[in-house]
């Protein structure tokens, strides 16, 4: 004889609350809250990877702005000016020569320049549009002062990806910025207006050595 029998309307034992099992709608619902969980953690997961791949998109466009910014300036600030500064191309013969060309779309100087450890001295250097890419170029300075073809000189792309390129000039400090150059004199400031892969870079402007 049951020395412990089961009372109506006391709770079931464990065991048989165990054997009994969950219903299909404590299972849906149990599923369903997995599914949110998971959802949410994916979406998470997601958002940041696209967040991590849009600061090292945007960290290497400020490198790329930076380099190409820092190169420029430097190599503007170190421009080889010769005894006559009033012509836009060739002051003059031999090393003494003052070079500096004005295009729509392209900048040409004679500057002393470091490309590597070792290697580097006067060059004429060119900045210039070619197709969807800015283009350095340069090359040893020739006895006449004029450059050999720039097609036939060493290169390398400073920007690819190139939307829009634009030049202008000031006279001094104070005057505006002029687009067509037509003066006989060195400009005092150089802007070079970049749109590339999509996106205005900051306006760069450089001072020219010697301008007057």
């Amino acid at each position: 004889m049951n020395q412990y029998p089961v009372q109506r309307g006391s709770p079931e034992p464990a065991h048989k609350v165990w054997q009994r099992g969950f219903t299909l709608v404590e299972v849906m619902v149990a599923l369903t809250i997995l599914s949110l969980v998971m959802l949410a953690t994916v979406t998470g997961l997601r958002t940041l990877a696209n967040t991590q791949v849009a600061i090292e998109r945007m960290t290497g466009r400020v490198d790329e702005v930076r380099t190409v910014s820092g190169f420029l300036r430097d190599a503007l600030e170190s421009s080889i000016i010769g005894s006559n500064t009033s012509g836009m191309s060739v002051g003059g013969l031999g090393s003494d020569a003052t070079f500096f060309e004005i295009s729509s779309d392209s900048l040409a100087w004679k500057s002393t320049v470091l490309f590597g450890e070792g290697f580097g001295g006067s060059h004429m250097i060119r900045v210039a549009r070619e197709d969807d890419r800015l283009v350095l170029r340069w090359q040893e300075p020739t006895w006449s002062g004029r450059p050999v073809s720039w097609n036939t000189v060493d290169s390398r792309t400073l920007v690819s990806d190139l939307d829009e390129f634009k030049l202008s000039f000031r006279k001094d400090f104070t005057s505006p910025w002029m687009e067509n150059w037509d003066s006989k004199k060195l400009p005092a400031l150089v802007r070079l207006q970049v749109r590339a892969a999509g996106r205005y870079w900051p306006d760069l402007i450089f001072s020219v050595r010697g301008a007057r």
